[in-house]
């Protein structure tokens, strides 16, 4: 099992930037692909980015490529996902995802095993 809490949400203005983290609990970090998905109101859950083991290979949806990067630190179990020059469109719960070991870092829900609850971020016009 694999423990996964989100934190770093909140409520910005249109140009701002957030700094969301996960922390992971439960199995080697360093073994698990992870990513992070959007979920807006009233819409489906949507791959946003991921990251390699060793976070040396990432993944980005086309809507926050060079807005958003994607990191780990192995060291502290953590990944993160650094959001620039936000948009109110990016307003949404963002979810953190783990995958099993060698399972790739894909860019689907069903590619990812463990999920966190998820923390908001509102992005004001």
């Amino acid at each position: 099992q694999v423990q996964l809490v989100e934190s770093g949400g909140g409520l910005v203005q249109t140009g701002g930037s957030l700094r969301l983290s996960c922390a992971a609990s439960g199995r080697t970090f360093s073994s698990l692909p992870m990513g992070w998905f959007q979920q807006a109101p009233g819409k489906e859950r949507e791959f946003v980015a991921s990251i390699s083991e060793s976070g040396g290979t990432t993944h980005y949806a086309d809507s926050v490529k060079d807005r958003f990067t994607i990191s780990r630190d192995n060291a502290k179990n953590t990944v993160y996902l650094q959001m620039n020059s936000l948009k109110p469109e990016d307003t949404a719960l963002y979810y953190c995802a783990a995958a099993m070991p060698g399972a790739g870092w894909g860019t689907t829900q069903p590619d990812y095993d463990y999920w966190g609850q998820g923390t908001q971020v509102t992005v004001s016009s």
